[in-house]
C-alpha cells in the first residue's frame, strides 16, 4: 500500500500529511481523536484498559452506539486495541495503543490545561452574553 503524500503548505519541517490539506487523511484521524466522544474516549482510557459498559459509564452522556463508532474509528486508527476474551459471557476489553498512550497523554494536558481555565471562560462568557444579549 502506497503512503498518501498530502503536503500543501511548506513549513520549518515538512512532514508528509497536512491536515490543512483537504484530501488528507490525517484530518480524518485528527477528527477521531479530537472529536467530543473521541477525546473524551481516549482520556478514559488512559488509566487503562476498560470494558465497554465502563467506558460508557466513565464517558457521561455518549450513547451505546456513538461509543462502539468511536470505538471502531480509533480502532482502526491504531489509537486503540480491542482485546476479545474467549469467555461466556463473552468480555471485551479496548486500551490505548503504545500510539494512543502518546495522543492520550497530549490530550490531557490541553483537558487539563481546559479544567484550570474555566473561571475566566465562565467569566467572558457571561460578558459576551451581557453585551450581546445572548443566552
Amino acid at each position: 500500500m502506497e503512503t498518501p503524500v498530502c503536503t500543501e503548505t511548506a513549513g520549518a519541517a515538512e512532514l508528509p500529511f497536512d491536515v490543512f490539506a483537504r484530501d488528507c487523511p490525517s484530518r480524518e484521524t485528527l477528527e477521531h481523536v479530537t472529536g467530543r466522544w473521541g477525546s473524551l474516549t481516549v482520556g478514559a482510557l488512559h488509566d487503562g484498559a476498560r470494558r465497554f459498559n465502563e467506558l460508557r459509564r466513565r464517558v457521561d452522556g455518549v450513547s451505546e452506539k456513538m461509543l462502539s463508532q468511536t470505538l471502531h474509528a480509533l480502532e482502526r486508527d491504531g489509537i486503540v486495541h480491542r482485546e476479545a476474551q474467549p469467555t461466556n459471557p463473552p468480555r471485551v476489553d479496548y486500551e490505548l495503543t503504545p500510539l494512543g498512550r502518546e495522543i492520550a497523554e497530549r490530550l490531557l494536558s490541553l483537558i487539563h490545561f481546559v479544567e484550570g481555565s474555566m473561571t475566566p471562560v465562565l467569566a467572558a462568557r457571561q460578558s459576551y452574553d451581557e453585551t450581546r444579549g445572548g443566552r
